[in-house]
């Protein structure tokens, strides 16, 4: 199918955008990659008057370190991700769970601030800046900024702690120089949303687990972070044994989607055999 009619602006500052978006309130709907709203414009699921494309915008982009942190730029792509150097030394879990986003060509277009700000609970992102512990940083109309935690940012379905007439520009990452990771997808068709997903990122000391963070999608409405499976992690030997009690827990309080054969179980089954793999991975066992 093709779009309804929409006009187009491609600001070039992030004042620029956000006064746009004042300007055109409900009607308006904001560019990153396109490799969602495409698709619903398509379908005429959404109409909207305005479209702002933000791929113009310079400070949106791009890669920096900043003493213990690594900064993204929203409009940052996928592909900008698995290129980068820093991601992989300080963020690992991150390049390994976007290195499973669809194909080449989706890479290329999609971005991480634009899949975080979608916010579907099946995309790969949200686990991984969950699991790093990330800040997002939020502009506003009156050119002040907010710094939101990964946990509090997916407040339900497709919906964020950006408000109107806001704009993600940044995520800030911790550094985690030198854990393991590992990011164990489930799907039964290549290029597929995640069934389920395990975005684990461990720290060992000497044959044991020092620390550890996990992430799961397609378990809730949001992303979630399994704490009581870190937890139960710390000081454990990296065996199999070991870890499979540990995150023997891993969804309990979980509210999976039942869309396979209107069983949420099975995803509550697949989320306790991918968090073990996705953990012995991380921990290089």
């Amino acid at each position: 199918m093709i779009p309804a009619q929409f006009d187009y602006l491609a600001p070039t500052s992030v004042q620029e955008a956000i006064a746009a978006l004042a300007e055109h309130g409900d009607d308006a709907k904001v560019l990153a990659g396109g490799q969602s709203l495409l698709p619903i414009l398509r379908m005429r699921l959404n109409a909207p008057e305005m479209v702002i494309d933000l791929g113009r915008i310079p400070e949106l982009q791009g890669i920096s370190e900043e003493g213990d942190h690594l900064v993204i730029g929203a409009m940052t792509t996928y592909a900008a991700v698995l290129a980068s150097e820093a991601v992989g030394t300080h963020a690992a879990v991150l390049s390994k769970a976007i290195h499973t986003v669809a194909d080449p060509q989706i890479r290329h277009r999609g971005t991480v601030g634009g899949a975080l700000v979608h916010a579907d609970p099946a995309g790969d992102v949200g686990a991984p800046v969950l699991a790093l512990e990330a800040q997002l940083v939020i502009a506003g109309a009156d050119g002040s900024t907010r710094t939101v935690a990964a946990e509090d940012f997916f407040e339900d379905l497709f919906t964020t702690a950006v408000g109107e007439g806001e704009l993600l520009t940044q995520i800030r990452i911790p550094k985690h120089t030198g854990w393991g990771a590992h990011y164990e997808k489930f799907v039964r068709v290549s290029h597929q949303w995640s069934i389920v997903g395990v975005a684990a990122t461990v720290r060992s000391e000497g044959g044991s687990i020092a620390e550890a963070r996990v992430g799961l999608t397609n378990m809730g409405s949001t992303p979630l972070r399994a704490r009581s499976v870190e937890e139960a992690l710390v000081g454990q030997p990296a065996t199999d044994e070991a870890v499979r009690a540990a995150v023997a827990s891993v969804a309990e309080g979980t509210n999976p989607p039942s869309d396979l054969n209107g069983d949420s179980d099975y995803r509550k089954h697949l989320a306790t055999v991918l968090t073990r793999r996705a953990v012995l991975a991380a921990a290089g066992a």
